[in-house]
C-alpha cells in the first residue's frame, strides 16, 4: 500500500473545508483502509485509492474496479444512532447524482432503492455503509462509493441490473479524483441540508429522482418476493409499496423492474 504524499496539496478551493483526503496507489478495500485507520483520523477523510485488490459490496459481493473508475471511502462520525447513521445513503445518492448530472444528461440518471444509481438503466455507481459503536450512538460511520468512470467492469455475472460507465453511456471523460472534488463537495452541500432542513429535505430531494416511482416492482426480501407499486419512501428510508393487501413498508431488500 503506497499513499501519495501530495494529496493534501492539491485540494483546491472546490474542496470542502474542514475535510481531509487521503489518496492510495493500492490497498485491499478502500472500506477496509477506513476502519483500520479509523481511531487515528481528527476529521472527516475521504479515502480514495486508484486500485483495490479486495473491494467488496454489499452482502459481501465482489466489488471490480478497473483503473480510471472511481473507489472512495468517506469515514466520520455523524454523532447520530445506527438508525440515523443508515440514513446516509440518501444523502450519498443525492451527492453522487448531483455530481453525475455534471457529466451527462440528467435525464439518463436515476436512483434505486436503497443503494444505486442507474444510467441508462444500467448500474453506473453503488453505496455501502458500515458503522461501528458501543452505545447508543454511533462512533463513526464509512460511506464506500464505487462508480464506473471510464470502464464497465467485466466478469459481472447475473446482475439484475448490467453495469455500465460514464463513458459507456456518452458522459464526458472525467478522472476519479477530479471526480472526487466533485462528489466530496456535493456531499458536504447534503450534510448542510440535513443539519438546517433534516431528513424530509432529503428524502423530497431523492424521490424526484427516483428510479420506477409509480410502477410495479418486486422486492426480494431473502423470505419472500414483496410485488406492489413503489408509493414513496417513509421518515425511516424504508421502501413503501402498495400491495394487494395495502401499503407495506420494507426494511431491507433487493429491488427488480
Amino acid at each position: 500500500m503506497r499513499s501519495n504524499p501530495n494529496a493534501n496539496d492539491r485540494l483546491g478551493p472546490e474542496w470542502p473545508e474542514g475535510t481531509d483526503r487521503i489518496v492510495l496507489s493500492s490497498v485491499d478495500s478502500t472500506m477496509a483502509e477506513a476502519a483500520r485507520r479509523a481511531a487515528t483520523l481528527n476529521k472527516p477523510t475521504w479515502i480514495m485509492a486508484q486500485h483495490q485488490t479486495s473491494a467488496r459490496g454489499r452482502q459481501g459481493k465482489p466489488w471490480i474496479n478497473p483503473p480510471g473508475n472511481l473507489s472512495a471511502t468517506y469515514i466520520f462520525k455523524p454523532d447520530c444512532t445506527a438508525q440515523e447513521a443508515a440514513k446516509r445513503s440518501f444523502l450519498a445518492a443525492n451527492a453522487l447524482f448531483e455530481a453525475l448530472a455534471l457529466f451527462v444528461e440528467t435525464e439518463k440518471l436515476s436512483l434505486k432503492w436503497p443503494n444505486d444509481v442507474l444510467l441508462d438503466g444500467g448500474k453506473v455507481a453503488g453505496i455501502l455503509l458500515e458503522s461501528t459503536g458501543k452505545g447508543a450512538y454511533v462512533d463513526w460511520l464509512s460511506i464506500g462509493i464505487g462508480v464506473n468512470l471510464a470502464h464497465v467492469p467485466q466478469g459481472v455475472e447475473n446482475a439484475a441490473f448490467a453495469p455500465v460507465s460514464l463513458k459507456s453511456a456518452g458522459g464526458d471523460t472525467v478522472m476519479p479524483e477530479d471526480f472526487l472534488c466533485k462528489l466530496a463537495s456535493a456531499y458536504a452541500t447534503q450534510e448542510l441540508k440535513l443539519a438546517k432542513l433534516g431528513f424530509d429535505r432529503i428524502r423530497t430531494d431523492w424521490l424526484k429522482h427516483a428510479a420506477r416511482l409509480g410502477d410495479q416492482i418486486t422486492a426480494r426480501t431473502g423470505r419472500e418476493d414483496i410485488k406492489g407499486t413503489f408509493d414513496t419512501i417513509d421518515k425511516d428510508g424504508n421502501l413503501v409499496l402498495i400491495t394487494a393487501k395495502g401499503p407495506q413498508a420494507i426494511t431491507a431488500a433487493d429491488v427488480f423492474f
